[in-house]
């Protein structure tokens, strides 16, 4: 038992900080193209947070896994480097005995990613794919972003505006706004527009729900750049016709349906997602079989000398699931053979490393005892 408790605290310590490590910089990489995206005027800034809440079980999926993998790797070779493994050795643990301390040790991570596999993944990416649906029904003045140009429509519009200010009846209403209409968001063989406003609004006929932005007190410029042809005019107030929202069909994704109704489904994508989910289950106790033996090292070697072999071998495995899972979806494999056989090939991997030594194909230098 003091075994168990010593190698579980050593395995889940470098869990935690590798879980954390990666997962910042998974969400520092998503939050730039999110953030990008709002510059672009594509996403409001108020739903990049709860977006970024959203994907975390998705990332943590693919984590978790590669964290206790790396995590058994550095632990175990660690303890080759000072020789603590020899002791134990020498005081009866053997590799099986070892590798069941690392099961148990493994168990915590297990339920994790079984319960984000199995329910929270999933939730999350519903809930994500909810709010892209509300988001694709928002105005371009929802998306605006005070002190910024921003192109809307493919580039046909150019907006900028000073100061914005949220009214409570009114809704969101725009102050100092400039839009140049480019001769792609003009009728045909009119010159291109600028647009002066003091305010500007959202509006939506209620008749046939098309979307405006209403501009009061406009000031327009008519004219073609490098030409002397221009005409001012002035106005109360001017309107301009906002594309449709986008129309979206009721079918979602696999990826984002419940376990429960994929359960007993005949449908080979339902299936091919079921599959995976429980893939994600069986990923830990065959990465642990191939861990253990791929940790030994020989004390000259350095003990970061498997964590590169290690992860090609995670990434191997990991991304051979997606692939198939992709083509069971898309009907080009069986979904009887599944995902099953990559499994049994990483065991096959991982008994043979038992056998072998992988560590030999690994080191450099001599073998360890």
């Amino acid at each position: 038992m003091i075994i168990f408790r010593y190698l579980s605290k050593q395995i889940l310590q470098i869990v935690s900080v590798v879980t954390a490590v990666l997962l910042v910089v998974a969400l520092t990489g998503r939050f730039i193209q999110y953030l990008g995206d709002a510059v672009a005027g594509d996403k409001s800034p108020d739903i990049l947070m709860l977006l970024m809440l959203y994907r975390i079980p998705e990332f943590l999926l693919v984590i978790l896994p590669l964290a206790l993998f790396l995590a058994i790797i550095l632990t175990y070779g660690r303890m080759y480097a000072d020789n603590e493994m020899v002791i134990l050795m020498s005081s009866g643990v053997s590799q099986r005995r070892l590798f069941f301390h690392t099961m148990g040790a493994s168990v915590l991570i297990m339920l994790i990613v079984a319960s984000i596999s199995l329910y929270l993944a999933p939730l999350g990416l519903r809930k994500g794919e909810e709010l892209k649906l509300v988001q694709n029904q928002l105005t371009e003045i929802d998306l605006i972003v005070a002190g910024q140009f921003q192109s809307f429509g493919d580039g046909e519009r150019v907006t900028y505006v000073e100061r914005i200010r949220n009214a409570e009846q009114q809704g969101r209403e725009l102050h100092n706004v400039f839009v140049a209409l480019t001769p792609e968001g003009t009728a045909a063989g009119e010159p291109p527009r600028i647009l002066l406003a003091d305010t500007a609004r959202p509006e939506i006929d209620d008749e046939n729900g098309s979307r405006f932005i209403r501009l009061d007190n406009v000031l327009e410029y008519d004219g073609s750049p490098g030409s002397g042809a221009f005409t001012i005019g002035q106005f109360d107030s001017q309107t301009i016709l906002l594309p449709p929202p986008e129309e979206f069909g009721v079918v979602l994704e696999e990826s984002t349906l419940a376990t429960t109704s994929l359960l007993g489904s005949s449908d080979v994508a339902h299936q091919a997602e079921m599959q995976w989910r429980i893939s994600t289950l069986i990923l830990i106790p065959v990465i642990v079989l191939i861990a253990v033996p791929m940790s030994r090292i020989n004390p000259r070697q350095g003990r970061y000398s498997k964590l590169f072999p290690a992860a090609l071998l995670y990434v191997a495995y990991f991304v051979s699931l997606e692939f198939c899972r992709d083509l069971i979806a898309d009907g080009a494999f069986s979904p009887v053979l599944g995902l099953w056989w990559i499994h049994l090939i990483f065991i096959a991997i991982g008994i043979a490393a038992y056998v072998i030594r992988l560590d030999q194909f690994f080191a450099r230098g001599k073998p360890a005892t």
